[in-house]
């Protein structure tokens, strides 16, 4: 079984990965996720020279590969925010376009369960702002905001969000490359 140690940007992402749906799904799949879940609390703190305590207390638990989970903001590429936090042998990073709260955008069966009527993002990815989105709708449609982003993630969570909804969307390349980079290893081993 290969295990996994993530390290994820912020509270968001590792609530996504805590999630005992995504925990079963790396299950079925062959993986076993390393605990902790490493919240590196802010992009900033995803450089090099802070980022191998993270990677050396993964490794010491376990892990045979990491996934190191940001956001691209307002960095011109995807090689850039790669290029910043360091390649290493036996780890991937996953950019999220614009903001993993795009992701949420892309599970419309989820906002549609919150919303009570149906939402179609066409390109979630694209949008700059995916959180202000969600917290207009919110207000929009419920008369209440959202709170927090990791407020946001607790709640789309609890009403059955899930990262393989959110790489159905035909217009949500980052959430299907990160579950195709762990189906792959999945595969290999």
């Amino acid at each position: 079984m290969v295990k996994i140690g993530f390290i994820c940007e912020g509270d968001t992402e590792a609530k996504l990965v805590r999630s005992s749906e995504f925990q079963q799904w790396l299950n079925q799949l062959g993986l076993s996720c390393v605990m902790p879940i490493e919240d590196a609390e802010g992009n900033g703190n995803l450089l090099p020279h802070q980022i191998d305590t993270f990677r050396q207390r993964l490794f010491i638990n376990g892990a045979n590969v990491l996934f190191v989970m940001t956001d691209l903001d307002n960095d011109l590429s995807i090689e850039d925010v790669q290029y910043r936090i360091g390649e290493y042998t036996n780890q991937h990073i996953i950019v999220s376009v614009k903001q993993l709260e795009a992701w949420f955008l892309a599970d419309t069966k989820t906002l549609e369960t919150l919303l009570g009527e149906s939402i179609l993002i066409e390109l979630p990815e694209e949008d700059e702002k995916p959180f202000e989105t969600i917290r207009q709708l919110f207000l929009k449609k419920t008369g209440r905001g959202v709170g927090t982003k990791p407020i946001l993630a607790r709640r789309m969570l609890k009403y059955g969000f899930t990262i393989q909804r959110a790489a159905e969307h035909p217009n949500c390349p980052s959430a299907r490359y990160f579950l195709n980079k762990l189906q792959t290893i999945a595969a290999a081993n």
